[in-house]
């Protein structure tokens, strides 16, 4: 069986060279937090998420802090709640990625996101955008769903597959209180 070039790249990337790898962390650690980027970094896995080079997507390098998330202390009060200041989210880091792209660019929505590394303080994602008023993708049949309404600001409401994965939507029994939402699971009952 003959085998392609996009084969031997997510064979590469299973164990990446650590020193390029190292040398690129440093240099995207200087860089600032968002960075428009003109090809991906790991072109299978952006293709396998529904990327095209063509106008309307753009790639975006984004950086998100490791760690706990911590929450301010209050300043007076016995609260022993408000008191913890590490909390957990709920929400993992692709998704916390997603989002913060989200945000800050506005006139996109974000269609996937992939990771490309992590060092001892940052995790480091490449975000795949659409933009949604380009003709070139309201033309496109495979794309054009997200130029829908219904499709704005997809990341910050969780629909995204690394938010929908946070959420606990990823099986569908009917035993699955996470849908359509944890509160709404809970008051339906069993």
């Amino acid at each position: 069986m003959v085998k392609g070039l996009y084969h031997y790249l997510r064979e590469a990337w299973k164990k990446p060279d650590t020193k390029t790898l190292k040398e690129r962390m440093i240099e995207w650690r200087k860089s600032p937090v968002f960075v428009r980027v003109d090809k991906p970094l790991r072109i299978d896995r952006a293709r396998s998420l529904g990327y095209k080079d063509k106008k309307g997507f753009v790639i975006i390098r984004v950086r998100i802090k490791r760690g706990g998330h911590k929450r301010p202390r209050p300043n007076k009060g016995r609260r022993s709640k408000r008191l913890h200041t590490r909390k957990n989210l709920k929400m993992n880091y692709k998704w916390i990625a997603e989002s913060r792209v989200q945000k800050k660019f506005t006139n996109l929505e974000v269609l996937n996101s992939y990771w490309i590394g992590k060092d001892g303080q940052h995790y480091f994602y490449e975000v795949i955008c659409v933009d949604p008023s380009r003709p070139e993708i309201k033309n496109d049949k495979t794309i054009n769903w997200i130029c829908e309404g219904s499709n704005k600001k997809r990341a910050l409401r969780g629909l995204t597959s690394a938010a929908k994965k946070s959420r606990g939507l990823r099986d569908k029994h009917p035993a699955n209180k996470a849908r359509p939402s944890v509160r709404a699971g809970g008051r339906k009952g069993k």
